[in-house]
C-alpha cells in the first residue's frame, strides 16, 4: 500500500479543529503508520485596513483538510469518524474508497504554501535571442526574448505584428529556438 494525499470535507470554519482532533485520534488509536500528515492549506496575505497593513493567513480551500495516508479500512474509519468531518472528496458514497490527489496537484499546493521547493527549470534561452512561437495565438511568429521570469516560468517576447514590436508573455514550453 502506498501513501497518498486525500481531501476531507469538513464543516466550514472547523478546519483547524478537525486537524487537531484527527491528529489526536491518530495518536490515541495508534495509526501513525497509516496516517502521516494532516494539513489545512493556508497562504499569507497582506491586508490593508485604515491605512495599516498586516499579515493575514487565509485558508486556500475553506471547508477542506488534506490528509496524507495509506488508505485502508481502518485508516478510512479513523478519518471518516473524526468529529467535524463530513466525508472524503472523490468517493462515490456508501463506504466507497475516495480518489487520491494527483502528485502534481499536491506539489502545486505545497509550493503555494511554501512547504516545497519549486523544481528548478533549466532553460536554454538567452536575452535578445530570436525564437519561434510553437503554440497559442501567436504560433509561427518570430520574436526576440526581452525578459526571462524564472519564478513564473514565463518569457516576455517581442513579436513583429503589423509592422510593430508587440510584447507577448509566453511560457517556456511555447517557444523554440530558430
Amino acid at each position: 500500500m502506498e501513501k497518498n494525499w486525500y481531501v476531507v470535507h469538513t464543516y466550514s470554519g472547523y478546519e483547524n479543529k478537525v486537524k487537531t482532533n484527527l491528529e489526536k485520534r491518530v495518536e490515541s488509536m495508534d495509526m501513525t503508520d497509516k496516517i502521516f500528515r494532516v494539513m489545512v492549506p493556508v497562504e499569507e496575505e497582506t491586508e490593508v485596513k485604515n491605512g495599516k497593513s498586516k499579515q493575514v493567513s487565509r485558508k486556500v480551500f475553506p471547508g477542506y483538510v488534506l490528509v496524507e495516508m495509506v488508505m485502508t479500512d481502518d485508516s478510512w474509519y479513523v478519518v471518516r469518524n473524526t468529529p467535524g468531518v463530513t466525508g472524503f472528496v472523490g468517493s462515490a458514497g456508501a463506504g466507497s474508497k475516495p480518489t487520491p490527489l494527483l502528485p502534481e496537484e499536491v506539489d502545486a499546493i505545497l509550493r503555494q504554501m511554501g512547504m516545497q521547493e519549486e523544481r528548478q527549470v533549466e532553460i536554454d534561452f538567452q536575452l535578445k535571442e530570436s525564437v519561434k512561437v510553437k503554440e497559442g495565438p501567436f504560433a509561427n511568429f518570430i520574436g526576440t526574448i526581452e525578459e526571462i521570469q524564472l519564478d513564473k516560468r514565463k518569457l516576455k517576447v517581442h513579436v513583429n505584428m503589423f509592422g510593430r514590436e508587440t510584447p507577448v508573455e509566453l511560457e517556456f514550453t511555447q517557444i523554440e529556438k530558430i
